[in-house]
């Protein structure tokens, strides 16, 4: 099987390490069958070949593409111009592509859709996710009920659907939390990798970047424990299992 590329955007090693361990575990993925590029770290490879691959998995992280230019970290910045800067080569190619959270941020910045902070944020903890009637025969939610829990936390969102996309799962407080562009491109605004723990460790790491008060943590930890988010894994996955090509 061609290597799964999984591009990181967090700068924390620590938040970085488990989100990787969590995207292995929920894919069903080994770390010999994936290229794991910390964006943070290094730039992407000159010679990258998207032939190469079977997909590309984009993890979260603590940037907005919304932020204004000018109030964005270096390192942020760079992250986003370099993930930024593949995008039109994924979607010409129509190479397989899961974005998660932050990911699909950049997936509606690049398709020119509306992405930002005054609408559908929401605060970290579980939420439920609907099926909606353009899912039915989708390969990522196959064995996926109507609906399920997943985890979420961001300040932007996408305010409308992009031009082009199909919408497959929807939210009560933020309405996109799943597209289709075309058939192999995909974005969650949830966390399809992660679980009561991933969440516990990224709450104590993000706790002073502005997506909860501080002293809001161990509720927070403990809300997120009680949920039961197998299901939303199962997106991970599939994806995995259904585009994994010699």
């Amino acid at each position: 099987m061609k290597p799964y590329l999984i591009l990181q955007l967090r700068p924390e090693t620590e938040a970085a390490d488990e989100e990787f361990a969590a995207i292995l575990r929920r894919s069903g993925l080994a770390s010999d069958e994936v290229k794991r590029v910390r964006l943070d770290q290094t730039d992407l490879p000159a010679d990258l070949d998207l032939a190469g691959v079977s997909g590309v998995i984009v993890g979260g992280g603590p940037g907005c593409v919304s932020d204004p230019p000018a109030s964005k970290h270096p390192t942020e910045a760079r992250i986003e111009a370099q993930i930024l800067g593949l995008m039109p080569a994924i979607t010409a190619q129509n190479v397989p592509f899961l974005g998660c959270c932050y990911g699909i941020g950049i997936l509606g910045r690049h398709l020119a859709a509306p992405v930002g902070q005054g609408q559908y944020g929401e605060a970290v903890g579980p939420i439920t996710c609907t099926r909606r009637p353009e899912s039915a025969g989708d390969p990522l939610l196959e064995g996926v009920p109507d609906s399920f829990t997943a985890l979420v936390g961001h300040k932007e969102a996408l305010e409308a659907l992009p031009a082009g996309a199909t919408h497959l799962l929807e939210g009560a407080r933020c309405p996109i939390q799943m597209l289709r562009y075309r058939d192999r491109i995909y974005a969650t605004q949830f966390h399809p990798e992660a679980d009561g723990a991933s969440f516990a460790l990224r709450i104590r790491v993000y706790r002073e970047k502005g997506y909860f008060n501080p002293d809001e943590a161990d509720n927070l930890i403990a809300r997120c424990a009680d949920a039961d988010t197998a299901l939303s894994g199962r997106i991970l996955a599939n994806f995995v299992r259904h585009f994994a090509r010699d």
